[in-house]
């Protein structure tokens, strides 16, 4: 597995450039990963600036005020649990009946200390019922509280005309009926709705089958199978590829989904640091030499789990280092491509076609339709092999009921406008315009002092804005202005990195994000957090740690194509 002096990692290979031999030439047409055309027009699939920087700081202030209201509002919540154990104010939180006080308890206590006490004062910021499409305009019911948040009323009133910065309709595919859709229709009246069984018994339909074929070359590999629901892909099927005696390297900002699946797996789990390469390299190295805890074996599989984009971040996991790190050490990769797919990438094909990497440098794809094909369920890739193993041992091919007919068609419907075979909605073209609508929504933020994370690729754009009280104004007044957009905070993000989330879609005009802008800019000056520029962070930045054994380090190593 030693490499010599001068190594570059090429497109998720190892190279020396002492060593440039024809075997690193594919018959296909492809060369580590990127296709002879790229490399003879020196156009390769590569960002022309570094895809990972580090993110600015705010004043030290703003940390400190932002622990003090935490604090703050921690010292009340005792103080009005005090009072509600006496009977001074009324408890509307789940407690344990009178005759059950002495059973194991059902709801602990401390636990929701955090949901009763905190999350209930800004409760009002999430959870809004939305009454149409959503499309880049979106109507939301009005809702009030008469008890402070533990429940709410709808008033019968509708904001119109919203404008959807939460969505993740990422390509504008989910949009009311037209005559694009009469498939979608013609399958309803054939199909029905549900399939009333599970892929191994009755429930597999020759329109599971199509979207299947469909979808395996889209992606360019040898098999898919597809799932009814997103989340269940990653949480049933990871179990299934690794067990006891294995072991589990996950990005730590990793999905709730990959990380149950993980926990079910019963596999030895190590997170390592977000994007950090040196700190998997580490962890693959101590855990490749000292082996299995107490016994020391050779473990029986070393499976890397990370995303393509991540959700609360925006960044784009850095595949071409991460893939040779997994085919120097010889684990497996698994990429969750959830928010990539469809919106990354100049074809839509996720991450790996962003980096122009080959099919074969990743060994099992998941992703998701809920995003950009505007549907649900998910899917695995990969080799036929593996997706065979998938077909018999899955739990959700099992147990779990079938993707509706109507769903599979309305995939499949997407997936033809953005492969081009449906040349007047213009796949490409949606493609393209997400990708000016992020850069320019971007830029603007920046100019404007605000504080973002994540990558200028990526249609998730997180700014940050650090005190809870904040978070939840900054929802508010948006909503007031008609625009709807998720805010985030503490367990979803660290305790001190409240957020708001924009999520771009190529449906969004330039006279929307300007109107957005506009608001949004006078409510930065309003509550105070344009905090830019400021010192560097190094959360999301690779560390500058020194390379595990006398190789070139990942800090020297390229990710430009050769020539």
């Amino acid at each position: 597995m030693a490499n010599p002096r001068g190594t570059t990692v090429i497109n998720g290979t190892f190279h020396s450039p002492k060593t440039q031999h024809s075997k690193w030439q594919s018959t296909d047409g492809v060369k580590n990963g990127i296709p002879k055309e790229a490399q003879q027009n020196r156009n390769p699939r590569f960002s022309d600036k570094p895809i990972f920087e580090s993110y600015p700081e705010p004043p030290l202030y703003v940390f400190v005020l932002t622990y003090m209201g935490y604090g703050i509002g921690t010292l009340f919540g005792y103080l009005r649990d005090f009072m509600r154990s006496w009977g001074i104010e009324k408890c509307n939180a789940a407690v344990e009946r009178e005759e059950q006080k002495d059973f194991v308890p059902l709801y602990q206590d401390f636990e929701n200390f955090y949901k009763r006490n905190l999350y209930m004062r800004i409760r009002d910021s999430w959870n809004q019922t939305v009454c149409s499409v959503p499309g880049p305009h979106i109507d939301i019911m009005e809702k009030v509280s008469d008890d402070y948040n533990w429940t709410f009323r709808h008033t019968g009133k509708v904001i119109k005309d919203v404008i959807n910065m939460g969505s993740y309709n990422y390509l504008g595919l989910a949009v009311k009926y037209d005559e694009s859709m009469k498939t979608v229709k013609d399958t309803l009246e054939k199909y029905g709705v549900g399939v009333a069984s599970t892929r191994h018994e009755m429930g597999t339909l020759d329109k599971h089958k199509e979207l299947e074929e469909l979808m395996a070359k889209f992606l360019n590999v040898e098999a898919v199978m597809t799932f009814g629901m997103g989340f269940a892909t990653n949480a049933m099927n990871i179990p299934i590829l690794v067990g006891k005696g294995c072991l589990i390297l996950s990005d730590e900002l990793n999905h709730t989904s990959i990380i149950l699946g993980a926990r079910l797996s019963g596999a030895t789990i190590r997170p390592f640091k977000h994007n950090n390469v040196q700190n998997l390299e580490k962890l693959l190295r101590e855990s490749i030499i000292s082996g299995q805890p107490r016994t020391g074996r050779a473990w029986k599989k070393i499976l890397i789990l990370v995303e393509g984009i991540y959700s609360m971040e925006g960044s784009i996991v850095n595949l071409p280092q991460i893939v040779a790190l997994k085919k120097k050490y010889k684990a497996y990769l698994y990429i969750d491509e959830a928010h990539s797919i469809g919106a990354t990438g100049p074809n839509g094909k996720g991450v790996r076609d962003f980096f122009g990497l080959a099919p074969e440098d990743v060994d099992v794809y998941m992703g998701t339709f809920t995003k950009s094909f505007a549907a649900s369920g998910g899917y695995i890739a990969g080799k036929k092999e593996l997706v065979d193993y998938v077909r018999v041992h899955s739990h959700s091919a099992t147990y779990a009921t079938s993707m509706s007919p109507v769903i599979a068609e309305q995939i499949i419907r997407s997936l033809k406008i953005v492969m081009g075979e449906d040349e007047n909605h213009g796949g490409l073209q949606r493609i393209q315009q997400l990708t000016r609508n992020i850069k320019y929504f971007r830029q603007r933020l920046i100019e404007m002092g605000f504080i973002i994370y994540g990558d200028d690729h990526s249609p998730i754009i997180p700014v940050l804005l650090y005190m809870p009280a904040k978070v939840s104004a900054f929802g508010r007044h948006l909503l007031k202005k008609k625009i709807g957009v998720v805010v985030v905070g503490f367990p979803a993000t660290a305790l001190a990195e409240g957020r708001a989330r924009f999520c771009l879609s190529s449906a969004h005009t330039r006279e929307m994000l300007d109107k957005v802008l506009e608001v949004v800019d006078k409510l930065g000056d309003l509550l105070n957090v344009k905090y830019f520029p400021y010192k560097k962070s190094g959360h999301p930045a690779l560390h500058n740690e020194k390379s595990f054994d006398k190789e070139a380090s990942f800090d020297e190593m390229s990710i430009e194509p050769e020539a």
